[in-house]
């Protein structure tokens, strides 16, 4: 519920990113004081439009602004000024005894904030820097003493009636930690949830909710504003705290440099901008698109986010610009270039279709009613049965596989599904759940609109960047570092076994099946149907598996995807493969591949598994050489 106002009037605001000489920068807009914020809007009062609003948490100075020299080129001619975070907000009224009013009531609500300015600068800044001390830097420190309980001339401000007061805030030891309880944890939606059981807790992307039990890695239980309780999907939001970026609007995570200048160059706006990872773990990159290069060609920057060693942390893009957090630090050059390109102007947020795949579709449902079930067309057959496309409830499309009769250890795989069920990952196929009280059994999992990864590259062989062709890479790498984690061993990774959705992402599927599979030609080497071609010289000698097994056949998928779609040794057949990388021999650097994209596949080739990569290593690797030519 929002506050009720405390004050409403027609004033008049200066753009912060503009110059200040021009009438077409100072537009009339209506203000509204609330408790929590001022907003303000566009329109008439019957029908206005929000332009923006401040957090009056955020509030570090509310002043009169003394006007010496400076022309105001607009009907109001008292000033007055708003400091918050990193910006600085002007406003101008009608009449001194306007102003004093607004000046006078938003003291009253920040006076408790943490924030306030022991210093601050009571003249305009202006394109040459502060009138008041000449400091030509937007953010230098205040050059005056700042005085919350009085105006600009050192008087006292008029009391606030009785009602308008807040009680103080209680002193810290008022209350035990015992007492209080432990603190709750609040959380922000980034997705819409609507919920399909009638325990889950429907979400609204940007709203807030209470944690009130993490029930496990997947799910846990969470609280709204209006007191109703239930259970939400955990990778649905993200934590309320200042250090946490997925937050913020700006924020892309998982988003690689080819990924990064794809979705800027369609927006084509200048000052396009994302905060996204780096290559290297734990850092962070601004990526900016600009058109006015020296060049007059259109192109994306990237500048690393670096962080100082001295304690507290500090962040820059520019030596001379450190900033206590990424937030403020993004804020300031939203407004000032200050060693850019240019000023990030224009956030733009991950594209996405939709929200991300759940861990099953609620919290602990991993059986499936068949009847829930509408079964439309083949999507294809595989060692195992044929899958379908389908819908759950009539409304959630799915992949739904049949498993054919005596196909594979069914009592075995069961037991394991509701394993699988946990690996919840972007980059891995999600299992939403089976039904099993029936035969066939059925396997439910999410529905990839672009199929098979192997079609995909054929399908559209020539028409692939490099750097098209490393992202799939990078999907697979991610995918699989998520299951060596989790100390998950695939056994069957190969570009047949990985899917693709209508945006490209390529995910990891088929995970853990081949111990099930009950046909002994597929398990056998001897067998046409093993995939030697994919496996390394301690599983086709001694059946022996490991995450670092996975590691030589993701290798071998490097190199199809790198062929687009080509077969590992197409002129031999499995018993010459054999001997083949028994004497040492290796696939040949494909065309398209750069000497350091082969450098990573021979990696993956080691004859000894202690000596190759983990997966980790190997996401590392493609990301470094995404990032290869980046501006630092």
């Amino acid at each position: 519920m929002s506050s009720s106002p405390i004050l409403e009037e027609t004033l008049i605001k200066r753009s912060q990113q503009k110059k200040w000489t021009s009438l077409l920068n100072y537009k009339e807009r209506i203000f509204v004081l609330t408790s929590n914020q001022l907003t303000y809007y566009e329109g008439r009062a019957e029908k206005r439009f929000k332009k923006g609003s401040v957090d009056l948490q955020k509030v570090k100075c509310v002043e009169v602004v003394r006007n010496n020299s400076t022309i105001i080129p607009c009907q109001n001619k008292y000033p007055f000024q708003i400091v918050y975070d990193l910006a600085t907000l002007y406003v101008f009224a009608p009449s001194n005894e306007s102003r004093s009013l607004w000046v006078q009531n938003i003291k009253e609500e920040i006076k408790y904030n943490s924030t306030i300015l022991t210093k601050f600068h009571p003249q305009f800044w202006e394109e040459s820097g502060w009138l008041c001390c000449g400091q030509e830097e937007k953010l230098a420190p205040g050059c005056e003493e700042y005085n919350l309980s009085g105006d600009i001339s050192r008087k006292p401000l008029p009391p606030i009636p009785e009602g308008r007061r807040k009680p103080p805030p209680p002193a810290p030891d008022d209350v035990s930690q015992e007492e209080a309880g432990p603190r709750e944890e609040v959380v922000i939606a980034l997705y819409d949830f609507e919920g399909v059981e009638s325990h889950d807790l429907p979400l609204a992307k940007g709203e807030e909710y209470i944690v009130t039990d993490k029930c496990d890695i997947n799910w846990c239980r969470a609280r709204n504003k209006h007191g109703q309780e239930g259970y939400i999907p955990s990778n649905y939001v993200t934590a309320k705290t200042s250090d946490n970026l997925d937050q913020f609007e700006w924020f892309c995570k998982n988003v690689n440099r080819a990924k990064a200048e794809e979705r800027l160059k369609k927006e084509d706006k200048e000052g396009a901008f994302m905060v996204r990872d780096s290559s290297s773990p734990g850092l962070y990159t601004v990526s900016v698109y600009t058109k006015t290069t020296v060049e007059g060609v259109a192109t994306t920057r990237h500048y690393y986010i670096k962080e100082t060693s001295s304690s507290p942390k500090q962040f820059y893009l520019a030596d001379k610009h450190m900033f206590n957090s990424i937030p403020e630090l993004i804020e300031y050059h939203k407004h000032n270039a200050a060693g850019l390109v240019t000023r990030l102007r224009y956030s733009v947020e991950k594209q996405e279709r939709g929200a991300p795949t759940t861990a099953g579709f609620s919290y602990d449902k991993w059986e499936i009613n068949p009847s829930e079930l509408t079964f439309m067309k083949e999507l294809g057959s595989g060692q195992v049965g044929v899958v379908r496309l389908g819908k759950w409830r009539a409304q959630h499309k799915v992949a739904i596989k049949a498993i054919r009769k005596g196909a594979m250890s069914e009592e075995d795989f069961i037991e394991e599904a509701k394993v699988m069920m946990n690996l919840s990952h972007p980059k891995l196929v999600q299992l939403y759940g089976i039904c099993t009280q029936q035969r066939p059994i059925y396997i439910v999992t999410e529905f990839m609109e672009l199929g098979c990864l192997l079609n995909y590259i054929r399908q559209r062989r020539g028409s692939f960047a490099y750097e098209d062709l490393l992202s799939i890479c990078l999907d697979v790498a991610e995918g699989m570092s998520h299951l060596e984690a989790n100390g998950f061993i695939h056994r069957d990774l190969a570009a047949r076994n990985c899917l693709v959705n209508d945006c490209g992402v390529v995910k990891v599927s088929d995970f853990g099946m081949t111990r099930y599979v009950m046909d002994d030609q597929y398990i056998s080497s001897a067998g046409s149907k093993f995939p030697v071609k994919w496996s390394p010289p301690e599983v086709f000698n001694f059946c022996k598996f490991s995450s670092k097994s996975d590691v030589w056949s993701y290798g071998v998928l490097m190199w199809e995807v790198f062929t687009e779609g080509k077969m590992p040794f197409e002129q031999n057949q499995n018993h010459e493969v054999v001997l083949l990388i028994s004497q040492g021999h290796r696939l040949y650097r494909p065309k398209n591949a750069t000497p350091t994209i082969y450098n990573i596949m021979e990696l993956c080739w080691e004859e000894m598994p202690e000596e190759r990569p983990t997966f980790s290593d190997i996401n590392r690797m493609v990301n470094e050489a995404l990032e290869s030519d980046i501006q630092t």
